[in-house]
């Protein structure tokens, strides 16, 4: 077997660069997207503390003005 021509060696070389370039990519691209779900899940928590103590401080509020017409 005699010596590799040039121009499969090129191409070998072109498809390993681009095949480990794309490995990265998926890579960084799927540590973002990891990172930016859980910046949401982080604001949803925020979101639904905030829904349930608005909920405490409605019924609160009912009872308080509940009293207040006992009252009068």
């Amino acid at each position: 077997m005699g010596p590799i021509p040039e121009g499969v060696l090129v191409a070998i070389i072109t498809s390993v660069v681009t095949g480990i370039a794309t490995i990265v990519s998926i890579v960084l691209s799927s540590r973002l997207t990891v990172y930016r779900i859980e910046r949401l899940e982080k604001k949803v928590e925020k979101h639904n503390e905030v829904v349930e103590r608005m909920a405490v401080v409605e019924r609160d509020v009912k009872s308080a003005h509940k009293r207040l017409d006992c009252i009068k």
